[in-house]
């Protein structure tokens, strides 16, 4: 029998009685494991091998993980704290056995969320009791930590329910990984019994041969198109950018142009424009970040004293401003924008691109930071879709036709609107689709009419309706996604994002 010379050598290294790695029999050989790969299933479809996958689990402590090993889980410390402390007989302040147990920063919370769950004790206004009967020695997450630091645990012996804490804890990885085991067949050792040659073939096409032209008097060797091979991921979209970008087709298609701006911003374009007064809750550190550096000096001047003027008196004759504190230094603060209407007032100013006569049609598809409670629905950065229209004699008819045009595109026709308030649009609407898993109603948008309070201090003389809609729960809607950390985040299934694709 006549082989190809690597799969002679993979033959002769192969044994039928102790199942080998391809990893082994390529260091054995000195190949390359693709190579032996290769090899291997080109010897399995003539009968001379069989190939066993084994799938191994690895269970590896994180860096966070390794340092509760040398000082304690924060909830064990705590409750020996507590301990000490006389919790036992009676509660304790909690800041006397937070002090004693030497935990600082977000140790302290991790440790009184995990301390009633494992049955340690109570937290009750304040105090603390322990639980005299918890043993910390028996502390199942901490013994299966201590194992790991020493090697000496498999993954498959650790509970389920202690690993699934300590991975959603950060505390462990796991990780999977194939090997494949060979083996001769009882066919292969008859092979090698009668003899194996090398054939005269040549398995890859070499500038050598090209140049000294022996490529045109060799045989090569077949190349079987179905064998399995290492699977190789190259560089992909991610799916909220594969959507932003349908979105991006979208309203292109429908007449939009595109805006660009800063993402960190002043103050002035990102909240005084839209008539947001300066003491109003949404403009304070709670909800949005504001940056350490020098303000900004490059501000209209003209229309800055416009905008003070707005929300210091109002617009027209039977205007109201606010009567609350504006002042220019909290105008020029640098803030990242939470919101992208910021590229708006620098557009309907004439400030981006000069003045625009109606009818106009701008949209954004941007990042935008808010300081929120992370949850299902929640992130610190998102994707907002802005988009405007200046034109005259506008009706909430035009903007709700335009969302029902624009949502229609992505298979969602069941829109639901609500009245709002907003300080910067009369009339103001939310917009809410249905999950299409769960059914329930998402929130998906807000929209309205700009004030006279926006429009006349930017030298705006007609309509304009915006809005600013939510590109995560638009992915939501039209991929059935419960929580929006299944899309951005670590705790994301690469498989999927590996696969997925936005159909347009």
């Amino acid at each position: 029998m006549q082989l190809p010379g690597t799969q002679v050598s993979v033959l002769e290294a192969a044994s039928a009685t102790d199942a080998k790695s391809v990893s082994a029999l390529a260091d054995e050989l000195g190949a390359k494991p693709e190579t032996v790969v290769g090899a291997v299933f080109e010897l399995q479809d003539r009968g001379l091998l069989t190939v066993e996958e084994r799938t191994e689990e690895r269970v590896e402590l994180t860096g966070e993980g390794e340092g509760y090993v040398e000082s304690g889980l924060p909830e064990v410390r705590l409750y020996r704290a507590a301990v000490e402390a006389g919790a036992t007989a009676e509660p304790v302040s909690m800041g006397q056995v937070i002090g004693a147990s030497g935990l600082e920063g977000g140790a302290v919370d991790i440790a009184l969320a995990n301390y009633a769950r494992k049955g340690y004790g109570q937290i009750d206004s304040g105090e603390l009791t322990a639980n005299p009967d918890a043993d910390p020695d028996a502390d199942g997450e901490a013994t299966v930590l201590a194992a790991l630091a020493d090697g000496g645990v498999d993954a498959a012996d650790i509970e389920a329910s202690v690993r699934e804490q300590l991975v959603s804890r950060d505390l462990v990885s796991v990780s999977e990984s194939t090997e494949r085991l060979v083996t001769l067949t009882d066919a292969g050792v008859t092979a090698l019994m009668e003899g194996v040659e090398e054939s005269e073939t040549v398995g890859q096409l070499t500038p050598e041969l090209l140049t000294s032209g022996e490529w045109q008097d060799v045989e090569f060797a077949e190349y079987n198109v179905e064998a399995d091979a290492e699977t190789r991921y190259g560089g992909k979209k991610h799916i909220l950018r594969q959507t932003a970008d349908r979105v991006k087709d979208t309203l292109v298609g429908m007449g939009f142009q595109e805006m660009e701006g800063p993402h960190a911003d002043a103050e002035f374009w990102i909240n005084d424009c839209l008539f947001m007064p300066q003491d109003h809750p949404a403009r304070t550190h709670w909800d949005q970040f504001a940056l350490d550096v020098p303000p900004m000096q490059d501000l209209p001047e003209d229309l800055v004293a416009r905008v003070e003027d707005a929300h210091r008196n109002g617009v027209g004759p039977d205007g109201d401003g606010y009567h609350s504190p504006w002042t220019e230094d909290v105008a020029r603060g640098v803030d990242l924008r939470g919101h992208t209407t910021s590229l708006s007032m620098r557009y309907l100013s004439g400030h981006a691109v000069g003045e625009l006569e109606p009818p106009q049609r701008y949209f954004s598809v941007e990042k935008v930071y808010r300081n929120d409670t992370l949850d299902a629905t929640h992130l610190l950065e998102f994707f907002q879709i802005e988009g405007w229209v200046m034109a005259e004699d506008l009706s909430v008819r035009d903007l709700m036709g335009t969302f029902t045009e624009f949502y229609e595109q992505f298979g969602i026709t069941d829109l639901q609107f609500k009245p709002h308030y907003n300080p910067y649009t009369e009339p103001s609407f939310e917009l809410f689709g249905e999950h299409p898993e769960t059914g329930e109603i998402v929130e998906i948008g807000n929209s309205g009419i700009f004030r006279e309070e926006v429009l006349r201090p930017l030298g705006v003389d007609c309509d304009v309706m915006a809005w600013g809609l939510a590109l995560e729960r638009l992915l939501m809607l039209t991929h059935g996604f419960e929580d929006i950390r299944d899309v951005h985040g670590t705790l994301v299934d690469l498989d999927f994002l590996r696969t997925e694709e936005v159909v347009h």
